[in-house]
């Protein structure tokens, strides 16, 4: 009998905080409301195909040569991207015309020469010490044995998505709408050989790593994995769960209001073999305690080789990807509170 009522005992236990755990999610469910869906749905329309088109198009042409760490055509590259953001009036933290945090060569290794990372923001209007980073490395393999490996897809696609969802903030910004909390459009380098560009932004900050209220971070978008042929309306979400419960749902009504991408959490298992949390430079946000999503095709039979070229890319589908992630952000610098991480 004794038995019986412990065990009792324990499964009344455990039902009440299965109970407690799923009116915690409903709570946070319901808080999670996108004000001025409409005026969203707008502005993310001017993130356009035929414009990330001609990005990734410019960005894997000959001329960059692959844009490998601190050769002539990943500053060739990161001076378009400079030029961008003036042209859209888009300014640096770093003061008039300086979009580039330096990297010396000491800071390197393997003969890499100095590079820079290449960063522009808008101003918050009511939280203007609260960031949010979004990221996207510009690096690649650059020029082996005469063959370009041009990276369209790796990381071309993300890297033109973080420029055009630049671009949609700044349109909202001049309809009246400027984000609540600051945005910062970070373009990394050195991903390729380690993190190098995350690693040397998380350990000198341009803002404040507390202030730092999320990193979405944006790696190979453009094109369908294998898995994926037959549906290829998806997105390997990686990293939403794991700092922050909050930014998971987030996520998800985003999706379910805007894009209805198929979400796909294959790769956020512990049990992935392939590791991907680990590979891209959201990760080093997350060791800082910084939530984090990373967006991710899956490898295909172009990754990492000179066959990687602009004309393969998906560009509908790369565009309402990146929709995707510009209404996930337009949230996190919109709501009321900023997002808390309850899993450190």
């Amino acid at each position: 009998m004794k038995v019986f009522i412990f065990a009792s005992a324990l499964s009344l236990v455990g039902s009440c905080a299965t109970k407690r755990y799923s009116e915690k999610i409903q709570d946070i469910k319901d808080n999670i409301v996108f004000e001025n869906s409409q005026q969203i749905k707008e502005i993310s329309k001017t993130i356009d195909s035929n414009e990330l088109k001609k990005l990734v198009y410019d960005l894997s042409s000959v001329e960059f040569q692959g844009r490998k760490t601190g050769e002539l055509g990943y500053h060739k590259a990161s001076n378009y991207i400079k030029d961008y953001y003036i042209n859209e009036a888009i300014s640096s933290p770093l003061g008039e015309n300086n979009y580039y945090q330096q990297i010396p060569e000491s800071f390197f290794s393997d003969d890499i020469k100095s590079s820079q990372n290449v960063i522009s923001y808008i101003k918050g209007t009511e939280y203007p010490d609260e960031v949010i980073i979004i990221t996207a490395h510009l690096d690649h393999e650059g020029i082996k044995e005469d063959q370009i490996y041009y990276g369209a897809d790796d990381n071309a696609s993300g890297t033109a998505a973080l420029m055009e969802i630049a671009q949609a903030f700044k349109i909202a910004q001049k309809k009246g709408f400027g984000p609540k909390r600051s945005i910062a459009f970070l373009h990394l380098t050195g991903e390729e050989i380690g993190l190098k560009g995350s690693t040397y932004y998380t350990d000198h900050p341009v803002f404040s790593l507390k202030n730092t209220v999320a990193n979405l971070n944006m790696d190979m978008i453009g094109r369908v994995d294998e898995k994926h042929i037959e549906n290829p309306e998806y997105i390997y979400v990686i990293g939403d769960d794991r700092l922050s419960t909050e930014l998971h749902y987030i996520s998800e009504i985003a999706n379910d209001t805007f894009t209805n991408l198929e979400l796909d959490y294959e790769l956020n298992k512990e049990s992935d073999i392939n590791r991907y949390y680990y590979r891209s430079d959201h990760y080093n946000f997350a060791l800082k305690g910084i939530p984090v999503i990373f967006y991710f095709n899956g490898e295909h039979e172009d990754y990492h080789k000179p066959t990687d070229t602009p004309d393969k890319i998906n560009y509908p589908l790369l565009q309402k990807r990146t929709q995707l992630i510009f209404t996930t952000a337009w949230y996190l610098a919109n709501s009321k509170n900023r997002i808390v991480a309850d899993k450190k």
